[in-house]
């Protein structure tokens, strides 16, 4: 019996090849989205989900807030080390570890030093008790317990002594910053599974007395918060972690600093579910190559897949019930032979879930391509060989069966509802409900496909609007290059300063910190006691010579530029006037603000203009000299203005800079960055939506456009005597093709306006992101609408006129 149906199940297929062609790609484009997307989701949804007890470990994290800003800080304060010990119940384990960036570290067993090695921790004992790692020697029970000791991972001892057994290497050293001496007490495997802790060398937290770092990493204050400094706990089993937050809240509240407080300032403490490190785009995770994993997006690409999905399945359900008349002969014969209702629906399932495979092996296929597609979505460590997961196997299989049932089921319903008296004597007709049917899933195929459209349209528009407005300084034409981290002072960097005001394409060159928009920002409090009452304003510090402003063409209202680069002097921003409570430049000019117990005149009052993404507003800003040089000078990088002149050709005059940077660090590579390229960095979630958009909206316009022209196909051939006649009774190829066109045309018009509310109101809220946004132009509703019904009228007059052209002798012979 099996046999027979399969064989019956192909012999259809082959039969119909062009239906069955057009539902195995449908299903197959539906179904590799699926894949992919689903890989996607499996793969973040299991990091660090191998722990024992995982649901019990918390990090505890920062909500610092003031009035003007809100700062979501992954670390705590270095004394929450010892109060969460003495003030805080329900925890069964404490871990505190503060990462460390050491400069470099020495093997005695290799010759050369590994600068500025990566995941490094100063970490307690107990950080071995709450994550369980497999030893692979050494004991956990007492490898951190004192002074100078180490624990380094598999990967890093292959690096650090290449051929050495783990027991081999206990007791070796290893040197760090050239003066720390530790001993290694145990070596233990990387984790197996996806995790987020990707720690590779454990330091004893009392090795910290040893480093310039020991004042911040052991201190037992609770005012002053990093992100290097970070405490895990582990709960009892049935605490409650309300409770446990209520404590924190308690305890933050305890330490706060009333200055801070009185002036509208606040901090508070909470607990992170380890389970929602990897998705908290507020608290960064530790990984310098990953980024949090969106939600959103994994959301959204679920939705995309669904849909998708659903528009392969109806245009199965379309085709088939439209061609269920053609098969009524064959079913009634059955039902006669005594075939059951039963039977023929599982006969009919059996031919869906053939060509459901045949689609899902070509969707293993489209999925190769959709992952170099979406590569940009996609963790690192994601690949196509997570489908040999037994789980992912098992996930796939599940949804080839729920496609099976979707797209199967109601045309099996039809076909064995046909009653077999009527079949025999021909009297039997495509019934209306069925016709309704069709309209109505062709009609939400439309719909998607507009919205899609119409999304696609106005995300490039606002892309296009948030690149090409104005932020109010010069950013096409001016780069920076970023000189070495380990300088503390000027230095080498004074050298290339000079060396590069000697090029003569550079007119304009200047030290400072970062240029006027970037992702990397530094605030500090000041505070105005000119006017009836004490103001304290949080602003950001830019940092800059006489020549930086200039140089990127910021307009001074009033005043002047700071003198030089040592003299403190602030040029403040419209914004921050405002927020010192002055109420024009003229009476803030000359007034002194207080940068703790420093006076410090305001000397000029510069225009306001965007320091990062158009997304947010702009915040109060102060520049100002290398006020911390004594210490740490903030001038990083030597910004430059190329020639305008020979924009496109500046090959030469680069070439030139990375000549002379290599002279004064002949060890590097020139770091050089366009200011333009780093703006346009800020968009860069914008651009993969846009991306993402676009794909969304082929994929779905090709699904609903190869289900319209099955149907349309479908149609004409059932109605090739009809426009036979017609055509012998003088009709047009005009008047045949509207006639054969115009029902279809309907639906996608209804499509379109049933899309265009749902898109306004999806796009509407999208743009409230946004503090400067396109407008929502009527324009891109236009043109998505006219563009379908034009692409949806080309289809269809393929079609039909074809079948108009036909000699009507040909169609009406057999009457």
């Amino acid at each position: 019996m099996l046999k027979n149906y399969i064989k019956i199940a192909w012999r259809n297929i082959w039969n119909n090849k062009l239906f069955s062609f057009i539902n195995v790609i449908s299903l197959a484009i539906g179904l590799s989205a699926s894949v992919v997307i689903g890989l996607m989701v499996y793969y973040e949804f299991t990091f660090d989900t191998f722990h024992n007890d995982g649901d019990r470990i918390y990090r505890i994290v920062t909500l610092s807030e003031s009035p003007d800003f809100t700062f979501h800080i992954s670390g705590v304060s270095p004394g929450l080390r010892e109060a969460a010990h003495e003030e805080l119940t329900g925890i069964e384990q404490v871990a505190y570890f503060h990462i460390w960036n050491p400069d470099n570290v020495k093997s005695p067993k290799s010759e050369k030093s590994f600068k500025n090695p990566e995941y490094v921790v100063l970490a307690e004992p107990t950080y071995f008790q709450i994550f369980q790692y497999n030893w692979l020697a050494g004991n956990p029970s007492d490898a951190l317990k004192e002074p100078a000791q180490v624990v380094i991972s598999e990967r890093r001892a292959a690096n650090y002594f290449p051929g050495l057994k783990p027991d081999e290497i206990i007791g070796k050293t290893l040197t760090y910053n050239d003066s720390v001496q530790t001993t290694i007490t145990g070596v233990v495997a990387n984790f197996k599974d996806r995790s987020d802790l990707v720690f590779e060398e454990f330091l004893s937290l009392l090795t910290a007395s040893q480093t310039k770092q020991a004042k911040n990493v052991l201190s037992k204050d609770l005012d002053n918060t990093s992100t290097s400094s970070q405490v895990f706990v582990k709960l009892f089993e049935n605490t409650d972690p309300d409770v446990v937050s209520s404590q924190l809240d308690l305890l933050s509240g305890k330490h706060q600093n009333q200055n801070f407080l009185k002036n509208g300032h606040s901090r508070h403490f909470y607990l992170q579910a380890l389970s929602d490190m990897h998705f908290d785009p507020d608290y960064r995770i530790f990984s310098f190559s990953r980024e949090t994993a969106s939600l959103p997006l994994l959301k959204s690409l679920v939705l995309i897949a669904i849909f998708l999905m659903l528009l392969g399945c109806f245009n199965f359900i379309n085709l088939n019930t439209a061609q269920a008349i053609r098969r009524a002969k064959e079913i009634g014969i059955r039902k006669t032979l005594g075939g059951s209702r039963f039977q023929l629906i599982f006969q009919f399932l059996g031919e869906t879930l053939l060509l459901t495979i045949f689609a899902s092996v070509l969707s293993i296929f489209l999925s190769f391509s959709l992952l170099d597609v979406f590569r940009e979505y996609m963790p690192s460590g994601l690949t196509i060989d997570l489908l040999k997961n037994p789980v992912v196997l098992g996930l796939i299989c599940l949804l080839v069966f729920l496609i099976t049932i979707a797209a199967g089921i109601y045309p099996g319903i039809v076909l064995a509802s046909f009653k077999p008296v009527k079949v025999l004597k021909n009297a039997v007709k495509n019934p209306k409900d069925k016709a309704g049917l069709r309209k109505v899933l062709t009609a939400f195929q439309f719909t998607v496909a507009q919205v899609f459209i119409i999304s696609t349209l106005l995300v490039s528009k606002q892309i296009h609007f948030l690149l090409n407005t104005d932020m109010g300084f010069e950013k096409e034409t001016v780069a920076f290059i970023n000189t070495s981290d380990d300088e503390y002072t000027l230095g080498k960097k004074k050298v290339l300063y000079e060396k590069l005001k000697t090029i003569p394409q550079l007119k304009e060159v200047s030290m400072g910190g970062m240029p006027p928009a970037s992702s990397s920002w530094m605030n500090t409090s000041l505070v105005n006691k000119n006017s009836n009452r004490e103001v304290e304003v949080s602003v950001e510090l830019l940092y800059g010579d006489e020549n930086y402003l200039d140089l990127y063409d910021v307009d001074l209202l009033l005043g002047r530029t700071i003198l030089n680069d040592t003299i403190p002097e602030f040029v403040i921003n419209e914004t921050a006037m405002r927020a010192f409570g002055f109420e024009n430049p003229q009476e803030a000019l000359n007034k002194t603000v207080l940068k703790g117990d420093q006076k410090i005149p305001i000397v000029g009052i510069m225009s306001d203009f965007n320091q990062r993404s158009l997304e947010t507003g702009i915040e109060a800003m102060v520049f100002t000299s290398d006020l911390m040089r004594k210490h740490y000078s903030q001038f990083r990088n030597i910004h430059f203005k190329l020639p305008e002149k020979e924009k496109g050709n500046w090959a030469p005059v680069l070439d030139k800079i990375k000549k002379v940077y290599h002279e004064v660090y002949p060890d590097q590579e020139a770091d050089i960055r366009f200011v333009d390229e780093t703006i346009a960095q800020f968009y860069e979630r914008e651009r993969r939506l846009s991306k993402l958009l676009n794909w969304a909206t082929g994929l779905s316009v090709l699904i609903s456009c190869l289900g319209l022209l099955g149907l349309v196909i479908h149609t004409t051939e059932r109605r090739a005597k009809e426009i036979g006649i017609r055509k012998v009774l003088g009709a047009s190829l005009a008047q045949l093709n509207l006639l054969l066109c115009k029902d279809f045309l309907k639906l996608v018009v209804l499509a379109y306006l049933i899309a265009v509310p749902f898109a306004w109101w999806g796009l509407h809220n999208w743009l409230q992101d946004y503090a400067y946004k396109t407008e929502m132009s009527w324009w891109v509703f236009a043109l998505s609408g006219i563009g379908m019904v034009v692409l949806a009228l080309a289809i269809m007059s393929f079609k039909t006129l074809r079948t108009a052209l036909r000699n009507p002798v040909k169609s009406l012979r057999t009457e």
